[in-house]
C-alpha cells in the first residue's frame, strides 16, 4: 500500500498525538497487511498462470483492469447519458445477469471478452444449447413437422401448462381441427404451419409463445422467492419441447452447424457436450422414429467433419459426448440406458466421453443410491473392453450436510474426474483438500446457477472460496438457450466473472481458459494414470492435450497484443512493455 504525500498534519492532529500514515511504525504495518495478503494470493488456483505471464500479457491484463475500472464509473451508474434510467432498477457492475445483459453486451470489456480465445466448453447441455427463435423458425420451414398437446389450448392457462411436443410426420399436411379450440382431442397431431396460422396472435404470437415455453424468462429468474422447485419445474418442461424439436433429422443437422459456428465465433475450440439422450431421433422422412441412438451419432459424426473441413471450422478441434442418464430412473431404466451407451460407445468409441446421470439433485437419486447400479455399469464396460469415466454433477444444491449434498463425497470416491457445478463445495472442508489432491477440475456456471436460483448474482456465488482455495475451475456454460442467455459461447460468463470479482482480472479469466484445454477429453480411452499425468504435465508433456494446451498459449499471446493495439490509451508508464 502506498503511502500517502507527505503533508503538515492539522494542528489538532498533533495535540492529540494522532499518528501519520508516513510514520515509519504506520509504514512497517502497511508493509505486513501487504505481505499477509499476497501470501493469501500464494494459494490461489491461478498463481502459478499469474506467475508465468510475460511482460506482454501483463500489459494486457493491466489495460483491461482500468477499462474495467473506468465502466464501473461510468456505464455501470444509473446516471450515465447513453442509458435511460430503468424504473425499480438500480445499475451495479455484477448485478443479477437478467438484468444486466442489455447493458453488459454494449460495454468495451464484453467486445474485448468476445475475442479472447477461449479454449473448452466442458459442460454444456445439447438440448438447450440451440435457441428457440433459430428451432421455431426451423420448425416452421421444415416440411411434415406438427405438434401434439395433452388438451386443447384454449386457455392462456393450458398454453402455460400443457405438455406440448412436436415430431415429424409425413401424412398430415392439413387439418381443420385446431388445438386452440376447446374441441381438441389430446394427442391428436396438428401441423405446425397450421397452428401457427391459426394462433390467437397470428404467427408472430405462435413464434413467441413457443419461445416462451421453451427458455426461462427475466421475471422467472429473478422471482427468487418462488424457490429453487419452482424453476426447475419450468426448466424440465423447456428440454422436452425444444428436445422434440431438434431430434428430427434435417433440424438436427442444421442446428448443428449453427452450434458450432457460433461456439467457435466466441473463441472456443472443443465442447464436451452433455445430452440425455432420452427423446427419440427420427431420421428425415420417417414417420416412426428410431428405437435407438446410432441415427443421431451418425449424423453428429457427419455434421462435424463437414464443419472442420469448411475454412472457420479448420481450428475447430472437436467434440465429444458425455453419456447422460436421468437420475430419476429407476433401476431397470437405469441399467437399459447404461446399456445403450456401452453399445453406442462401442459403435462411436471417438465420440463418447464419460458418464453422468443428471437432473435436479434434490429430486433426483443421490449417488449414494445409485452405487450398484454405478459398479454394475464400471463392470459391463470391463466386460465390452471400453472405458467410459465418469464426469458427475454433484453439488448443484443450497443443503449443508443433506443427502443431496452429500453427493460430493461419492463423486469424489467413485473416481470423478470432473465435478458438474460443485455449488456447495466450499461448505467442505476436507473434500476441497482431496479435490486438490485428486486434480478433480470444478466446471463452475456462474449464470446457471443465478437463474436457477443458488445464488442471487455473481457477487454472492461460491467460487471465489474455491478459487482462494487452489481448486482447479474452468468456466462453462450449462443450458445458455433456456436460460435467456441468447448466444452460444463463454462471454457472458466470464464478463460476470470479471465484473463480479475483484481478485480475479483478466488474467484469472486465462486461468480458466487454460484449465479448460487442460481438463477437456482430447485422447480417447485413457486409464486414470495416464489422465493424471497428463493433467499434470499440461503444456509440457506429450500428445494431444499438450499441442493443444500449447496453441491456446499462442492464441492468449496473440490476443493479449492485441488488446495493447486496440487500446493503447489505456496503457501505463508502469506497465512492463
Amino acid at each position: 500500500m502506498a503511502s500517502e504525500p507527505e503533508s503538515e498534519a492539522p494542528a489538532w492532529e498533533v495535540d492529540e498525538g494522532l499518528p501519520q500514515p508516513t510514520d515509519p511504525f504506520i509504514q512497517k504495518y502497511y508493509e505486513g497487511r501487504e505481505a499477509l495478503i499476497e501470501q493469501e494470493k500464494a494459494q490461489r488456483s491461478d498463481e502459478s498462470f499469474r506467475q508465468s505471464l510475460t511482460p506482454l500479457a501483463a500489459t494486457a491484463c493491466a489495460i483491461v483492469s482500468r477499462i474495467r475500472a473506468e465502466e464501473h464509473q461510468t456505464l455501470w451508474t444509473d446516471a450515465h447519458v447513453d442509458h435511460a434510467p430503468v424504473p425499480g432498477v438500480n445499475h451495479y457492475p455484477g448485478m443479477m445477469f437478467s438484468l444486466a445483459k442489455e447493458r453488459m453486451e454494449q460495454s468495451r470489456t464484453y467486445q474485448i471478452l468476445r475475442k479472447m480465445p477461449k479454449g473448452a466448453l466442458l459442460h454444456a447441455h445439447m438440448d438447450a444449447m440451440i435457441d428457440a427463435d433459430f428451432l421455431v423458425d426451423q420448425l416452421l420451414n421444415t416440411e411434415g413437422m406438427v405438434l401434439q398437446a395433452s388438451q386443447p389450448l384454449d386457455t392462456a392457462e393450458a398454453r402455460e401448462q400443457a405438455s406440448v411436443t412436436f415430431q415429424y410426420s409425413s401424412s398430415l399436411t392439413s387439418t381443420t381441427c385446431s388445438i386452440w379450440d376447446e374441441s381438441y382431442q389430446p394427442g391428436q397431431l396438428v401441423p405446425a404451419t397450421v397452428a401457427s396460422e391459426m394462433f390467437p396472435g397470428g404467427p408472430d404470437g405462435f413464434k413467441a409463445w413457443v419461445v416462451s415455453r421453451s427458455t426461462i424468462s427475466p421475471d422467472e429468474s429473478l422471482n427468487h422467492h418462488h424457490g429453487i422447485d419452482a424453476v426447475w419445474k419450468k426448466f424440465r418442461s423447456c428440454f422436452i419441447i425444444l428436445g422434440s424439436i431438434l431430434r428430427y433429422e434435417p433440424i438436427f443437422r442444421a442446428s448443428l452447424q449453427r452450434l458450432f459456428r457460433q461456439l467457435r465465433d466466441d473463441g472456443l475450440q472443443w465442447a464436451d457436450f452433455r445430452m440425455a439422450f432420452v427423446t427419440k431421433f427420427w431420421r428425415k422422412g420417417q414417420d416412426k422414429a428410431d428405437e435407438g441412438q446410432e441415427a443421431l451419432f451418425q449424423a453428429f459424426d457427419e455434421e462435424l467433419q463437414s464443419f472442420q473441413a469448411t475454412e472457420e471450422g479448420k481450428r475447430w478441434w472437436g467434440c465429444r459426448f458425455i453419456w447422460t442418464t436421468l437420475r430419476i430412473y429407476g433401476k431397470r431404466d437405469m441399467v437399459e440406458h447404461m446399456k445403450q451407451c456401452i453399445a453406442i460407445k462401442k459403435a462411436f468409441p471417438h465420440l463418447i466421453a464419460g458418464y453422468d446421470v443428471v437432473g435436479q439433485e434434490d429430486q433426483g437419486r443421490t449417488l449414494a443410491d445409485l452405487t450398484p447400479e454405478l459398479f454394475w455399469f464400471k463392470k459391463r464396460c470391463m466386460e465390452a473392453g471400453v472405458s467410459i469415466p465418469f464426469f458427475f454433477h454433484a453439488g448443484e444444491c443450497l443443503g449443508d450436510g443433506d443427502e443431496t449434498d452429500q453427493n460430493l463425497f461419492d463423486a469424489i470416491l467413485l473416481g470423478t474426474r470432473r465435478i458438474g457445478h460443485g455449488f456447495s463445495l466450499y461448505k467442505h472442508p476436507l473434500l476441497i483438500e482431496l479435490v486438490k489432491q485428486k486434480k478433480i477440475l470444478i466446471e463452475a456456471c456462474p449464470i446457471s446457477n443465478e437463474v436457477l436460483r443458488l445464488t442471487s448474482s455473481i457477487k454472492s456465488h461460491p467460487l471465489p472460496a474455491l478459487l482462494a482455495r487452489g481448486v482447479p475451475v474452468a468456466l462453462c456454460n450449462d443450458d445458455p438457450a433456456v436460460l435467456g442467455v441468447g448466444k452460444n459461447g463463454l462471454t457472458h460468463d466470464f464478463w460476470q466473472a470479471l465484473q463480479g470479482w475483484e481478485n480475479l482480472g483478466l488474467e484469472g479469466l486465462g486461468s480458466l481458459a487454460d484449465n479448460s484445454v487442460r481438463y477437456a477429453t482430447f485422447e480417447r480411452d485413457q486409464d486414470n494414470k495416464e489422465w493424471s499425468k497428463d493433467i499434470k504435465d499440461g503444456k509440457y508433456g506429450e500428445g494431444v492435450r499438450a499441442t493443444r494446451m500449447r496453441e491456446w498459449t499462442a492464441q492468449w499471446n496473440e490476443f493479449c497484443q492485441w488488446i495493447i493495439m486496440e487500446f493503447a490509451e489505456y496503457a501505463s508508464d508502469e506497465d512492463e512493455v
